[in-house]
């Protein structure tokens, strides 16, 4: 009930309003989001990079329903490559866009929109020497969105997808993306579901979650785990056994389970830290509040110890 909550709330206005207004969410909101602009995107960046960890930076905005906003994100992730070519992190930085933030939602052409805005980003981030990963939203765009991977991968076959164990088309999705050359993150999935496609018990996700990693693991594509679970993480160093570490990667969430991230980097494993930024915060941070019952008692407790 409380991860139906505060996804539903994730949607508000009126409690977005709320949160944003209030002085103490902000302290908070820097454990999962870096800071408000690029300036603090690539100094966190340096530093995970300097411990020994890889890095995928996300311009915070979703649901863009207008043109000259969804142009303004192509110019922020243009940016950000800049930026990080010029701090030399792009061999262990990439970028991760949300093809809602960058028009496939406009009310007039926008898959086309977002193909074209997507392939300027994929571009600029070839020419510097670094990737793209296409975030995967709910399940309303999933189609959407692998169609529009596709066009990219004609010219960008290294452009990155991502897969949600808690849809049930998703392991068929896995056996299709299995190929090699193909990056492929899988997560359990952030989204408030109906039952006709997703899985809603929490042990249902997981074997799903199992069951797509191993469809991934047996393939000849490059698996990014994303998950912050002990036992997910077990099971994907033991179906991994059998790989160079070179041929896939463990995904964390910035703010989240940092020691377990130093770990398995320290084991030799390659971990990528999903670093967001931006000032459209809100509705990232409210999904990360509802993945795991310890996020909503951290915020509670550090509002209590701020005041």
């Amino acid at each position: 009930m409380l991860r139906s909550a505060l996804l539903a709330a994730a949607r508000s206005g009126a409690v977005r309003g709320l949160v944003e207004r209030t002085p103490l969410t902000r302290p908070v909101v820097r454990r999962f989001i870096s800071g408000d602009d690029v300036d603090a995107a690539v100094a966190t960046t340096g530093e995970l990079l300097a411990d020994g960890r890889y890095v995928t930076l996300d311009h915070l905005g979703e649901d863009t329903r207008d043109a000259a906003q969804a142009t303004a994100t192509v110019e922020a992730y243009l940016d950000l490559l800049r930026r990080l070519e010029l701090a030399g992190h792009t061999g262990r930085a990439e970028v991760s866009v949300k093809l809602s933030a960058v028009g496939q939602f406009l009310p007039v052409d926008g898959e086309k929109t977002a193909l074209e805005n997507a392939r300027r980003i994929c571009a600029a981030a070839g020419a510097v020497g670094t990737t793209v990963t296409l975030d995967m939203e709910d399940h309303t765009t999933t189609d959407s969105t692998l169609g529009i991977l596709r066009e990219l991968r004609v010219d960008f076959p290294w452009v990155g997808a991502v897969l949600q164990a808690y849809l049930k088309r998703t392991e068929q999705d896995c056996r299709d993306l299995a190929h090699a050359g193909s990056r492929v993150r899988l997560c359990k999935g952030a989204y408030r579901e109906p039952a006709a496609v997703a899985f809603q018990d929490k042990a249902e996700v997981d074997l799903s979650y199992v069951r797509c990693l191993r469809v991934l693991m047996e393939g000849s594509g490059y698996p990014m785990v994303a998950s912050h679970d002990p036992r997910l993480v077990a099971i994907a160093g033991e179906l991994a056994s059998r790989r160079p570490k070179s041929s896939y990667e463990f995904q964390m969430l910035y703010g989240i389970r940092p020691e377990e991230q130093r770990r398995l980097a320290a084991e030799g494993h390659r971990v990528r830290v999903y670093v967001p930024y931006g000032d459209e915060w809100y509705g990232y941070f409210m999904r990360r509040l509802a993945e795991r019952p310890a996020n909503v008692g951290f915020f509670l407790r550090s509002l209590i110890t701020t005041n």
